[in-house]
């Protein structure tokens, strides 16, 4: 089982409001827009649809002369729209996470679904997640890859930045592997980053877990 979140970002006015007509406005939005949550996108790879493709609403209607926006004087306000879409799909156990933008799709791996501790070298279970994602990257025909890895903040920033360039890289020779023929038509970018560009709290082992990743990326099919 998986559990689907979906975001979208909307921009409904062109001068800051009062926080007050602030909240109004947020709270229409997200009773009109059927759940979703306005906000800005806070993960790179920008915003998406979900895998097997939704449809998504028009942007609500709202009423720029409505009392209850109480705009500041002069302030007006443009046509709602939707900038961007984001869905998040995850397993129950979140050792895989996957999340679609308008433009690329990127898997999330946690290591230790794929790699023993503190080693590079894959193990048996890691073979049929890697396939599921060369399958996806054959469905969308894309021509670039981008294998990055990542470590939490226990040892040494250079221990770290050779561990996750080590699983960046065994991830793309088996995944190339998977791929077949055209696998050897692909470009990859295989990057490894340490400690950095973390995505949850280094403070607790839930976040240094969720850290502690691979990340396969790439262009979604037009």
């Amino acid at each position: 089982m998986t559990r689907p979140h979906t975001n979208a970002l909307i921009r409904p006015h062109r001068r800051p409001l009062p926080a007050a007509a602030a909240l109004l406005l947020a709270s229409f939005v997200l009773v009109a827009g059927g759940g979703g949550v306005a906000r800005a996108d806070d993960e790179p790879g920008g915003a998406s649809a979900p895998p097997g493709g939704t449809t998504t609403s028009p942007p609500p209607e709202v009423d720029a002369n409505s009392p209850g926006l109480k705009l500041a004087d002069g302030a007006t306000l443009a046509p709602a729209k939707v900038l961007d879409i984001k869905s998040v799909v995850e397993d129950l156990s979140g050792d895989e996470r996957r999340t679609d933008t308008n433009e690329d799709v990127t898997f999330a791996l946690q290591a230790e679904v794929l790699f023993p501790k503190d080693s590079a070298k894959l193990n048996p279970n890691a073979k049929s997640r890697i396939q599921a994602i060369a399958d996806e990257i054959n469905t969308q025909k894309a021509g670039t890859v981008r294998v990055f890895g990542f470590t939490d903040d226990l040892g040494s920033y250079a221990h770290g930045l050779k561990l996750s360039k080590q699983r960046a890289e065994a991830v793309h020779d088996a995944l190339q592997a998977a791929l077949g023929p055209d696998g050897g038509d692909l470009t990859f970018q295989v990057r490894g980053y340490s400690e950095d560009y973390p995505i949850a709290d280094n403070g607790t082992e839930e976040g240094r877990k969720k850290n502690r990743r691979v990340e396969v990326s790439f262009p979604k099919s037009e």
